[in-house]
């Protein structure tokens, strides 16, 4: 077993249901355990949701060790402390509306910038992909950390791992130049060698395929989630290590993606993933 623990939080809502199986999903992948907690103004209405959940989850994964926790103050403060020494939390958030939608003001959105860890955010509404596939998109300058991330999540799943960069991606002056493969396409693909040196040897049953994007365009990296289990994205931490600065890619993708994503802080020493 390991020592960090996922964290899920639940309000008895649907899309909370949803973050729910994927939070006891990924505890079970890890071979960890499951904290549910139900933040709310008065703890004893915390009960009934909290039951339902641990039920619900010992259904689905007889055997996980599970933990309820009832809590008072706002959801995303208090996820943001319990996720504090988590291998994951793992947040809900209602789709949006239209193509302009945001998560700005939501539980999601709060905690996708003041998370100490991992962060997995699941859409209500997406249903569960079963591709085999891990995406990688490098949106942060530093992206070794979420790349080392992404090849560990590959490797807990046995999957593909895909690698495409945002459109919004620059590279620092001293970082790698992308090989060249043709004028469209190596401006918008780093290929897997030059972002994952060294990871490959850990988990050498993961397959690692670099996509080619096309154009660089919000629709294209929107599509890319299509078939992807999961996607991973990195961003760095705020002024001072105060908090998250969210990129572009970010946004876009905690707003529209097709498919869970997890939000990876640079340079962190929460990012580290677990060991299994």
């Amino acid at each position: 077993m390991t020592t960090r623990h996922v964290v899920v939080g639940v309000d008895g809502s649907v899309v909370a249901v949803r973050a729910l199986d994927l939070a006891a999903d990924e505890a079970a992948l890890r071979t960890t355990t499951l904290e549910i907690v139900y933040a709310v103004p008065d703890l004893d209405e915390a009960w009934p949701v909290l039951a339902s959940a641990a039920s619900r989850v010992a259904h689905r994964h007889p055997g996980l060790p599970v933990v309820t926790l009832p809590a008072e103050g706002h959801p995303a403060a208090v996820l943001a402390e319990r996720g504090r020494e988590a291998a994951l939390t793992v947040v809900a958030r209602r789709s949006p509306v239209g193509l302009a939608g945001t998560v700005f003001g939501s539980v999601s959105r709060r905690l996708a910038t003041h998370a100490h860890g991992p962060l997995l955010v699941v859409r209500g509404d997406s249903p569960p992909h079963l591709h085999n596939e891990v995406l990688l998109v490098l949106d942060a300058e530093d992206d070794a950390d979420p790349a080392a991330y992404a090849i560990h999540e590959a490797g807990l799943r046995s999957a593909e791992l895909r690698i495409i960069r945002a459109p919004a991606h620059r590279y620092p002056a001293s970082a790698p130049v992308p090989r060249r493969r043709s004028e469209a396409s190596a401006s918008h693909v780093v290929p897997a060698g030059d972002v994952l040196v060294g990871q490959g040897e850990r988990y050498p049953r993961v397959h690692r395929e670099t996509q080619d994007a096309g154009p660089a365009s919000t629709q294209a990296l929107l599509e890319a989630t299509r078939t992807a289990d999961l996607v991973v994205i990195g961003c760095r931490p705020g002024p001072g290590g105060h908090g998250r600065h969210l990129g572009s890619g970010t946004r876009t993708l905690l707003n529209r993606a097709h498919c869970p994503v997890l939000v990876v802080t640079a340079g962190q020493e929460s990012t580290t993933p677990s060991p299994t």
